[in-house]
């Protein structure tokens, strides 16, 4: 029996990157937008730290609405206006980035035409169906086969983020088998199932709801005030760890703000 404890070990090109770690967030709502703020604060750690930090592009064609306002991360201001391109704005003022805007939904179809420098090493999901799920896993798996071992964007990990009215959860998962190091003391494991994989009967049981709301009250009815930021900043501690310590226990955690208890998912 192999008692020892399993872990993951990071692919190098995130500890020692020789350009900054790209990463294409998908999804600039109620989650995506915490997301994208958490990240600006990661790179900013990073790079204080000696590291290449990252590089961002945030996928999504939806514009800011009254309903947005207040649990969402948007201003008066900012009515109208392309979610990721006003969020993207305020994160390159704000920390001098150059962070980029993409108004159009990602799909498979999309991510085929983009050039290799449209391509990234994280992919992290902030999505309200199932089926832009399955379609960004198709689109992952499509890419990781068309893709080698010395491309600088070759894809290396995705994170999604999903949630309900009170209870949500993070998966972290790798698109293709991460090479690990020999070790006396880890069970290093290569491959972490994708969310679309392990919990696919539980996902296709699910009826999709993405109707949108017409006022701030009618969206907390769907997904309360802080669930969005409480699974944007674990979701991020357990990237930052990933980045920080080069190894990790966990590839995820269940939440349940209702009853505040967090489930961690280890590696098995």
């Amino acid at each position: 029996m192999n008692t020892l404890t399993a872990v993951h070990f990071a692919d190098n090109y995130l500890i020692n990157p020789t350009n900054p770690v790209t990463v294409n967030l998908i999804g600039a709502g109620g989650t995506g937008s915490q997301v994208l703020t958490a990240l600006a604060r990661m790179n900013h750690a990073l790079v204080a730290l000696g590291h290449a930090g990252l590089q961002v592009s945030v996928y999504d064609n939806d514009t800011v609405t009254e309903a947005n306002l207040g649990r969402q991360l948007f201003a008066g201001a900012e009515l109208g206006s392309h979610k990721s391109v006003a969020l993207v704005n305020r994160i390159n003022r704000f920390f001098g980035t150059n962070w980029k805007a993409v108004t159009r939904p990602f799909t498979k179809d999309l991510l085929r035409r983009l050039p290799e420098n449209g391509r990234a090493n994280i992919y992290i999901s902030c999505v309200d169906t199932v089926a832009a799920r399955l379609d960004i896993a198709a689109a992952l798996r499509s890419v990781s086969n068309n893709c080698s071992d010395r491309e600088r964007n070759k894809p290396l990990y995705w994170m999604d983020f999903g949630n309900s009215r009170h209870t949500g959860q993070v998966i972290l998962a790798t698109i293709d088998e991460i090479r690990q190091p020999g070790s006396k003391r880890y069970r290093a494991v290569p491959v972490l199932p994708m969310v679309t994989d392990e919990f696919k009967g539980l996902l296709e049981s699910e009826k999709d709801n993405n109707e949108p709301s017409c006022s701030l009250a009618e969206a907390l009815d769907k997904q309360d005030l802080f669930i969005n930021s409480a699974l944007a900043d674990m979701g991020a501690s357990l990237l930052w760890n990933l980045f920080r310590e080069g190894m990790t226990e966990n590839r995820g955690f269940f939440i349940n703000l209702k009853t505040f208890r967090s489930q961690p998912l280890k590696i098995a």
